[in-house]
């Protein structure tokens, strides 16, 4: 039978997750492996802490924009410094949902990390809120793959990701009612998506306002299954082999 992945959580000290519980939970539910996502020099270290500790946790880092208050270029050496034991350089990318006050300075970073990503030949992981064409325009000048995290943006939005190569990332918001996902998952192929929680955050119904575990990648599944009126089990085959392709597991 496939196995599950959640492509993109965040399991650190700071939200008081008890690592053996998470596993267990989702090792009980056929989750293969989970990737944990750094966003400043002291997440990553953590992230990389902790997958020395559990295999099923793969490591990625990166600097996140909304993230770059303490930001020094010269930390950008912690990912080359570990780019062989890291599965993805993420989480990467632009946020103007507060302020665009930050604007060149979050370009800057994303990019040199996109340049680096191109260099070793690693995956990105991809956060875009309120910045796709800056997002989509840095991304395209570079020969890079990976997951465009969180998307919930238009049909329009999702070919053009596509069409660069990248998967989707789709969690939670799929179950939210005001959601347009179900309307997008209806129209791309199921080759073009990844599953994911962004743990502790965007947990899906019928738990949303908790916690959020990976262990609920089952219940993304299972309503993309429904949208795509396939069987749940031919579905996560599909998912399990965009999975292992774009992280280069298989």
């Amino acid at each position: 039978m496939a196995k599950l992945y959640d492509t993109h959580c965040h399991l650190y000290s700071e939200y008081n997750y008890d690592l053996n519980e998470i596993v267990e939970n989702f090792k009980k539910d056929d989750i293969g492996f989970v990737i944990n996502n750094g966003t400043n020099f002291k997440t990553n270290e953590e992230v990389l802490s902790i997958s020395k500790k559990f295999s099923s946790i793969k490591p990625a880092i990166g600097f996140h924009p909304e993230d770059l208050d303490n930001f020094k270029e010269e930390q950008l050496d912690q990912i080359i410094q570990n780019i062989n034991n890291i599965i993805a350089i993420g989480e990467i990318g632009l946020d103007y949902y507060y302020s665009e006050n930050s604007k060149d300075l979050q370009k800057k970073v994303f990019e040199k990390q996109i340049q680096i990503a191109e260099k070793y030949n690693k995956p990105v992981i991809i956060h875009s809120r309120n910045a796709f064409k800056d997002t989509f325009d840095i991304v395209k000048k570079y020969n890079v793959k990976g997951s465009w995290h969180c998307f919930s943006g238009s049909l329009e939005e999702a070919n053009k990701i596509i069409g660069l190569g990248f998967k989707l990332g789709i969690g939670g918001i799929l179950t939210f009612k005001n959601s347009n996902l179900n309307e997008i998952i209806s129209e791309i192929d199921l080759k073009n998506i990844l599953l994911e929680t962004d743990s502790p955050y965007l947990s899906p119904e019928p738990f949303r306002g908790k916690r959020n575990e990976p262990k609920n990648v089952k219940i993304i599944l299972e309503n993309i299954a429904r949208i795509k009126n396939i069987d749940y089990i031919n579905a996560a085959q599909i998912i399990e082999n965009n999975t292992l392709e774009t992280f280069r597991m298989n």
